[in-house]
């Protein structure tokens, strides 16, 4: 694709910084740098120039790298000025450069979408892309270099291109049985094949709530009575006062929630309202939130204050659960015994006797939970979408009552096609807006 016009936007992190990064690409590239740096610079150096507007005004010394395309991130001509960090010098510097004919400003995730449309990266790869820029722990980093490296990408293409030869060799023994160079009755090989890819599908679809943990993070929720200590341990494992605590009961009225980096996986902390019957209207509503959040928990935290326990009824979810006795710094020895042998940890958050211990627990839930983070997962809800797709007309195409080969191989073809949709291979127009606009200006 031979973009008409060029796009510049401010490509580093936020203003005022040491140095930021502006970064234009398209036809009008080579015309930018022979004008505001003073001539053209050598491909893939960093030169130091001082940077002019067209009147001769000085806007800034700093450094600029040229990329010749179709080598380069877009396949366009692409460059990066470097310059101070300051909000007038970028300022000035954007409104210079924008002011060219033919050059504008870009829109959000435009750098990434002329990279995809120029064949430099498939549309699992710029998800991936997105997932690395917005990282925060280093399991996600790990996941998002992996799926950017086109590991997830291969995936799918090859499962492809098995669909696309098992739908040739049924069309050749459809068409030419009676040729020398068509062998003949191919059809159990492929349908055998195709039997196993949906096996493989259904697996790698499974993994899908692995990915979720991984990118969004693993949630643990808090319940408990009215003062069994919520709000005291969901401060002690935020390391910070977060949550309001008082004698009062009922003072947890809404959901408070607290993200922790635990051995390189994101997990959520939800602080909830204490579970008790006849509550008063405002307190009803938070815990009715309660009981909605532990519905979607991946783990819960079931408090009891050890010295006056407190029963909450039925837990309202299947989630796999900590019995967890708190207050242990009120209870004597003998107490503190029993409490031990009658909950799964028994902790203090006055003086965070047992939290360490916990939180350590929780960690390691949520490793369990993520699985290795080096396993191929779709990463999208969109990938799960049309995996369940392809896997739908691959059952329909290996149903020994379906009627006629030729049927058989056009849910060949459906199939194929759906998994071609994963990477933009095929039919993808629809779908570009909404995955380019997560990403930022400069990207």
């Amino acid at each position: 694709m031979i973009s008409g016009d060029s796009i510049v936007a401010l490509s580093s992190g936020r203003l005022p910084a040491g140095v930021a990064v502006l970064r234009i690409s398209g036809p009008q590239t080579r015309f930018v740098i022979e004008t505001i740096a003073g001539g053209m610079v050598k491909e893939r150096a960093a030169v130091l120039r001082k940077f002019k507007a067209p009147d001769g005004t000085v806007l800034d010394s700093g450094l600029i790298i040229f990329f010749p395309g179709p080598a380069s991130f877009t396949g366009e001509d692409v460059a990066e000025f470097h310059v101070h960090g300051g909000r007038a010098v970028v300022a000035r510097m954007l409104e210079t450069i924008a002011a060219f004919d033919g050059v504008r400003h870009a829109e959000p995730g435009e750098f990434t979408r002329r990279a995809f449309l120029n064949g430099k990266l498939d549309l699992v790869e710029t998800e991936a892309l997105a997932d690395l820029v917005n990282a925060e722990t280093e399991a996600q980093r790990r996941f998002a270099v992996q799926n950017a490296d086109g590991v997830q990408s291969e995936l799918y293409m090859s499962w492809r291109r098995r669909l696309i030869h098992a739908r040739a060799m049924i069309e050749a023994e459809i068409d030419f049985a009676d040729e020398d160079d068509v062998p003949g009755s191919v059809s159990d090989t492929v349908w055998s094949d195709v039997r196993a890819m949906v096996g493989e599908i259904d697996r790698h679809i499974a993994g899908f709530h692995a990915a979720e943990i991984i990118r969004d993070g693993f949630e643990v929720v808090i319940l408990g009575a009215p003062n069994a200590g919520k709000s005291s341990l969901f401060n002690a494992l935020a390391r910070r006062d977060a949550a309001i605590v008082t004698d009062e009961p009922g003072t947890t009225r809404d959901l408070l929630e607290v993200t922790l980096d635990l051995g390189g996986l994101r997990v959520r902390l939800t602080d909830t309202a204490g579970l008790r019957d006849a509550p008063g209207k405002v307190e009803a509503i938070g815990i009715e939130k309660a009981r909605a959040k532990a519905n979607r928990a991946d783990f819960l935290l079931l408090l009891e204050d050890s010295l006056s326990p407190k029963g909450i009824g039925p837990v309202p979810t299947t989630a796999p659960l900590l019995r967890v006795g708190t207050k242990l710094d009120l209870l004597n020895a003998q107490a503190a015994s029993d409490a031990a042998s009658k909950y799964d940890f028994v902790i203090s958050a006055m003086n965070g006797i047992g939290v360490e211990a916990l939180l350590a627990e929780i960690g390691r839930r949520a490793a369990e939970a993520a699985g290795d983070v080096g396993d191929v997962l779709p990463s999208r809800l969109r990938h799960v979408e049309l995996l369940g797709e392809a896997n739908r007309h691959l059952r329909r195409a290996t149903d020994d009552h379906a009627a006629g080969q030729e049927l058989r191989a056009e849910e060949l073809r459906l199939a194929a096609d759906s998994l071609g949709r994963i990477v933009g291979a095929i039919d993808v127009e629809d779908m570009l807006d909404v995955i380019f606009g997560q990403f930022c200006i400069g990207k």
